[in-house]
C-alpha cells in the first residue's frame, strides 16, 4: 500500500512539472508571436518609416537591462569587443582614443610596440580622417570600429597635431594587438612586484614566467597587484591559484540552472611554488576572476589580502552563438571558491522584485542591493563572509581624491600642458626618478587659469540647495546671519585648492607625461611611490611573525 502511495505521489509530481514547463513553453511562444506580430503592425502601418535594426537593438537592450548589467548582447559588427574581452587580441592600430571636449577624437594612449607608437602617433594628434572618410562629428565608438580590421590591411591616417598648422598623414598596418595584462612586474627591494590587469587567454603562463624570473632576480616574497581588474577568463584565475596551491585542490564550483553550468574547477598541475610568501592587493574595482584568484587564495591561507573590500561578481557569464554571427554573453551560473561562499553582492531577481514593490506601491524595502551575509571558514577556520566581496585581511585607508583633482583628471587642459611639456623635452629621467618641479607646477597653474577651467563646487551647490530648504520651511530668516557667514568662508579660491591638492595634482601631471615616453610600464612604475597597500603589503610580508599570525588567526 505504502509503496502504490509513493508510486502515486511520484506521478502527480511528474505531471505537475511537466504541466509547468507546457504553461512556460506556452508563454515562450505566446509572448514571441504577440512580439513579432506587433513590430510587424509598426513597420507597416507607423506614420514613419522605422529603421529595423535601431529598434530591434533598443527592444533587446531593454529585455536584458531587466536582467543583470552583465548580459549582453554583440551584433556582427560588435563581435570584435567580444573576442578583446576574452582573449585581449584584436585587429588594430593599438592606441585608446578619447573624445574632447571640442567633440574631436584624439589619440590617448598610444600602446608600446603596436602600430599606433611605430609610426610616430602622440597623444593629444587629432584624428581627421581614415583614408577618405571625414571622421568630423563622429563618436569614438564610430572611428573605433573605422581604425579597426584584419591584420596586414593597410589605411591612411590624417591627423593635426597640436602647435602645427599642416596635417600630418601616416600610413598604418593593422596587426593583431594583444593587450598585456602585465604591464608592469619588477622588484622593489627584495619583495616581487606584478601588476596584473585583466584575465585574457594565457595571462597565467604570464604570469607563471615573471615569477620565476622574479626570484631569479632574487624576490624573497611577491605582491600580485589585482587593483582595478574587471575580471575575465576562469580558467585562467584556477590556473593562477595553482602556482601556489598543491595539484587536486577544488578552487571553484559553478552552479546554475541547468546541468551544463554545473562544474567543479580543481588545480590541474604542480604547483610552481608552495612556500614563498604572497600578498594581492585588491580594491572595489577589483572583480569576478580576480575576486576568485584573491579569495581562493585568502580560503586556502595561502596569500594575505590588503587593500579594501572588493567588487562582489560571483556570476558567470558565456557566450551563446545567435543567428547572422551575432552573440549573447549571459549569466549561466554562480561561482563558489573553496571556503563554499559566493561573493555576490548584489541579488538580481530579488533586486528587480523589490523595486517592482517600490513601483507599484511606493514602498522601499531595506538593504535590496544585498545577499545576507553567511559565515564561512578558510582551510585553517578563520572566518570569512558570502555576499559582501572579498574582505581584505588587511584592510587599508583609501584615500579620496578632491573635487577639483578629480575634475582636472578628465580635462583637456591636462592633456594640453603634457604635450606642450613633451615638445619641450626631447627626453626625461626614467619613472622611477622623474619629477614634477615647482616650475612645471606654477606653469600648469597659470595654464588652469587662462583656459578658464571650471569644476563642480560641491560645498556651494549643497550650501545652496540648504538655503532654498531653509526658505521653504520658513528656517531662513532666523538663520540668516549664520547663512552669510558660511558663504563667506565657503568662497572658492582656486589657487589655494590648487596649492593644498598639489601632491594629487603632481601625480597626475607625470603620469600623463610618463605615458608618452614609457608607456604604461612607466606609468605604473611612476605609481609605486607613495603607494600605501604597497608600503603596507612590504611591511607585513618582511615580517615572517605577523605574516603567519594574520594566515593564523
Amino acid at each position: 500500500m505504502k509503496r502504490t502511495f509513493f508510486i502515486l505521489a511520484a506521478l502527480v509530481s511528474m505531471m505537475s512539472a511537466n504541466a509547468q514547463n507546457s504553461d512556460h513553453n506556452f508563454s515562450v511562444a505566446k509572448n514571441l508571436d504577440i512580439f513579432n506580430s506587433l513590430y510587424r503592425q509598426l513597420d507597416v502601418f507607423y506614420v514613419d518609416t522605422l529603421n529595423s535594426d535601431e529598434m530591434i537593438r533598443i527592444g533587446i537592450d531593454a529585455m536584458l537591462e531587466s536582467l543583470d548589467p552583465y548580459t549582453e548582447y554583440y551584433p556582427e559588427e560588435d563581435m570584435g569587443d567580444l573576442k578583446m574581452m576574452t582573449t585581449g587580441k584584436y585587429g588594430g592600430i593599438g592606441s585608446v582614443i578619447r573624445m574632447r571636449k571640442d567633440s574631436t577624437v584624439i589619440i590617448h594612449e598610444p600602446y608600446a610596440g603596436m602600430p599606433a607608437a611605430e609610426v610616430g602617433l602622440k597623444v593629444g594628434d587629432v584624428l581627421k580622417k581614415i583614408d577618405d572618410k571625414d571622421l568630423t562629428g563622429m563618436s569614438t565608438s564610430e572611428v573605433s570600429n573605422l581604425l579597426r580590421g584584419e591584420p596586414g590591411t593597410t589605411f591612411l591616417l590624417r591627423v593635426m597635431r597640436p602647435g602645427e598648422t599642416k596635417a600630418r598623414d601616416f600610413k598604418i598596418t593593422r596587426k593583431n594587438i594583444k593587450v598585456s595584462p602585465i604591464p608592469y612586474s619588477g622588484l622593489i627591494g627584495e619583495t616581487g612586484f606584478i601588476s596584473f590587469t585583466q584575465f585574457t587567454e594565457g595571462c597565467a603562463k604570464e604570469i607563471r614566467k615573471n615569477i620565476i624570473s622574479l626570484k631569479e632576480k632574487g624576490a624573497k616574497n611577491i605582491i600580485i597587484d589585482l587593483r582595478g581588474n574587471g575580471g575575465g577568463l576562469l580558467n585562467e584565475a584556477v590556473d593562477i591559484v595553482n602556482l601556489f596551491v598543491p595539484k587536486g585542490l577544488k578552487i571553484v564550483e559553478t552552479r546554475g540552472k541547468i546541468t551544463a553550468s554545473e562544474r567543479t574547477y580543481e588545480t590541474p598541475n604542480e604547483p610552481l611554488d608552495l612556500d614563498i610568501p604572497l600578498a594581492i592587493l585588491v580594491n572595489g574595482q577589483t572583480a569576478s576572476a580576480a575576486e576568485i584568484l584573491s579569495g581562493s587564495l585568502q580560503d586556502l591561507d595561502r596569500a594575505i589580502v590588503v587593500g579594501s573590500k572588493t567588487f562582489g561578481k560571483g556570476l558567470v557569464q558565456s557566450p551563446r552563438e545567435l543567428p547572422f554571427n551575432g552573440s549573447i554573453k549571459l549569466t549561466t551560473a554562480k561561482y563558489y571558491i573553496p571556503s563554499g561562499r559566493c561573493i555576490q553582492a548584489i541579488d538580481y531577481k530579488k533586486k528587480r522584485e523589490q523595486e517592482e514593490v517600490y513601483r507599484k506601491t511606493g514602498k522601499k524595502m531595506e538593504n535590496k542591493d544585498s545577499i545576507n551575509a553567511k559565515i564561512f571558514h578558510t582551510a585553517g577556520g578563520r572566518e570569512v563572509t558570502e555576499g559582501s566581496g572579498i574582505m581584505p585581511d588587511v584592510v587599508t585607508k583609501r584615500d579620496t581624491m578632491a573635487n577639483v583633482v578629480a575634475y582636472i583628471s578628465l580635462d583637456d587642459v591636462l592633456i594640453d600642458w603634457g604635450t606642450q611639456y613633451c615638445q619641450k623635452h626631447a627626453t626625461i629621467a626614467e619613472p622611477k626618478d622623474f619629477n614634477i618641479t615647482d616650475a612645471d607646477f606654477a606653469e600648469f597653474k597659470q595654464m588652469l587659469k587662462d583656459k578658464d577651467f571650471k569644476y563642480d563646487r560641491l560645498s556651494e551647490k549643497r550650501l545652496a540647495d540648504l538655503k532654498k530648504t531653509a526658505e521653504l520651511e520658513g528656517y531662513y530668516e532666523d538663520a540668516k546671519d549664520e547663512f552669510a557667514a558660511l558663504e563667506k568662508k565657503l568662497v572658492h579660491n582656486l589657487d589655494r585648492e590648487l596649492d593644498r591638492e598639489q601632491d594629487d595634482i603632481r601625480k597626475l601631471m607625470a603620469n600623463e607625461v610618463i605615458k608618452r615616453y614609457y608607456f604604461q610600464a612607466g606609468q605604473v612604475e611612476q605609481s609605486l611611490k607613495g603607494d600605501k597597500d604597497i608600503e603596507k603589503a612590504i611591511e607585513v610580508l618582511s615580517n615572517t611573525a605577523e605574516y603567519k599570525k594574520i594566515l593564523e588567526k
